[in-house]
C-alpha cells in the first residue's frame, strides 16, 4: 500500500480563484512539493506543521530538474505512504507538465488525482478586460508557449501561426518576444495588430501594457517588465480599454 499524488492547479494567484477541491487537498495534504508560479497568498493557506518543499524550475535549471528531482520526491514521499499535494500554478495540464508527472506516477504504480486550476492564460486576460473569444470579434483560440522543449522534433511555426487563429495566448514567451512579432509580421500579421502584455496577472501588482506587434517590444523594455507574464495577441485585446477595471498602460 502506498501514499498518493494530488496534481493540483492553484490558479493564476488570486487565492479566491483556488478551487474548493484544491484547497481542501493542501488543508489535509502530508506534504506539498510547489512551484515557482504558486503565489505566496495561495502558500500562506498551507498548514504550518505541512512540510513544504520548492521544487519549481527556474530559468538556467538543468533541464533534467524535472527527472532527477521533482519526479524522485514525489516518488520517494508516495511510497512512504504520504499524501502528497503537487502544487502548480495555473492549470497542471496547461503548459504544467501534469502530463509527464502523470505518467511517471502510472509508470511507478503510484496512485494520483488531476485536479483542475484556472489557467493563467485564461484568468490574467479576464482580469485585464480581455475576452479571449467574442461573437463579434474572435471564434477561435490558440495557446502557445514561447519556451518550447529542445528535444522536439517540430517546433511552433510562428509564421503560420499568424493567420491560423483569431486569438494568441502566449505563455512564458517575454523573452522571445520581439522575435516572435517580427515573426508574426514575417507571416502577414498588420503590423497594427493589437497586443496585451500581462504582469503578474490576477494579483494586487497585476500590470497590463497594451500596445502592437511594431510597438510592444519597446514598450516593455521602457517599464522594465519581468517575468511572469502572459501575452494575449488578437482583436480582442482593444476591449481592455472598455472593459478592464484595472489600469493599462498604453502610452
Amino acid at each position: 500500500m502506498t501514499g498518493i499524488v494530488y496534481l493540483v492547479g492553484s490558479g493564476p494567484g488570486d487565492p479566491n480563484l483556488l478551487t474548493r477541491r484544491g484547497f481542501e487537498l493542501i488543508k489535509m495534504a502530508d506534504i506539498v512539493l510547489y512551484d515557482r508560479l504558486v503565489s505566496k497568498e495561495i502558500l500562506s493557506l498551507i498548514p504550518e506543521q505541512t512540510e513544504k518543499i520548492y521544487v519549481g524550475r527556474s530559468i538556467g535549471d538543468d533541464y533534467l530538474h524535472q527527472e532527477k528531482y521533482t519526479n524522485k520526491l514525489m516518488l520517494k514521499f508516495a511510497q512512504t505512504k504520504k499524501h502528497v499535494v503537487r502544487l502548480k500554478g495555473g492549470d497542471p495540464m496547461i503548459f504544467g507538465r501534469g502530463g509527464e508527472e502523470a505518467e511517471y506516477l502510472k509508470n511507478h504504480m503510484i496512485d494520483f488525482e488531476i485536479v483542475p486550476g484556472i489557467s493563467s492564460g485564461i484568468g490574467a486576460p479576464i482580469y485585464s478586460g480581455i475576452p479571449l473569444t467574442h461573437r463579434k470579434i474572435a471564434s477561435s483560440l490558440a495557446f502557445v508557449t514561447g519556451s518550447e522543449n529542445i528535444s522536439k522534433t517540430k517546433n511552433i511555426n510562428w509564421k503560420k501561426l499568424a493567420g491560423c487563429a483569431d486569438t494568441i495566448v502566449i505563455f512564458m514567451g517575454l523573452s522571445k518576444l520581439d522575435s516572435i512579432c517580427k515573426q508574426f509580421i514575417d507571416g502577414g500579421m498588420n503590423t497594427n495588430m493589437p497586443i496585451a502584455v500581462i504582469q503578474h496577472g490576477t494579483m494586487q501588482n497585476h500590470k497590463t501594457i497594451l500596445g502592437t506587434i511594431s510597438t510592444i517590444s519597446n514598450k516593455i523594455q521602457n517599464l522594465q517588465v519581468l517575468p511572469p507574464v502572459i501575452i494575449v495577441v488578437g482583436h480582442v485585446v482593444s476591449l481592455a480599454k472598455t472593459i478592464s477595471k484595472r489600469d493599462i498602460y498604453d502610452n
